[in-house]
């Protein structure tokens, strides 16, 4: 059982890391502890989301705190360019959180949390794509093996 629970726990830890701005990559974590049938399929899939949303979590959390930044001279954008931003956001951007899977997502949770995205629409987005990405995982490994 304690195997199973730190090898889980490293699962979470390595999915939050990877939702962070830090190098980590969960993906070879969760193949390997799939391979090894350290727990269920849908348990993998359970953790490694729940760790992976939370990392994003963190990086909205910052994103919210660097608005107060805005009326700073080194600021990088005029009051006027961030409410059109804000604007476009709203009604566009807040979509691309359904890539926030990829690679480049974590910027993309960042820009969340700046531009206010409210937070059961950042959560439920994020949660959408990074369990969909662990459950095509899960199925790819699966169809390899």
């Amino acid at each position: 059982m304690w195997p199973d629970l730190a090898a889980l726990g490293g699962l979470f830890a390595a999915a939050f890391g990877a939702a962070t701005i830090l190098p980590f990559q969960s993906e070879v974590v969760f193949v390997a502890l799939q391979l090894r049938d350290a727990a269920a399929i849908g348990t993998l899939v359970a953790v490694a989301s729940l760790g992976n949303v939370l990392g994003a979590v963190v990086n909205y959390v910052l994103g919210l705190s660097f608005e107060r930044f805005r009326h700073r001279r080194w600021f990088p954008a005029t009051d006027r360019q961030l409410d059109r931003a804000q604007g476009w956001w709203s009604r566009w951007g807040v979509w691309t959180l359904l890539l926030s899977w990829a690679p480049f997502g974590d910027a993309f949770t960042v820009i969340a949390g700046i531009m206010r995205t409210p937070a059961w629409l950042f959560v439920l987005l994020v949660t959408l794509a990074k369990t969909g990405r662990y459950a095509l995982l899960a199925w790819g490994t699966a169809a390899a093996a």
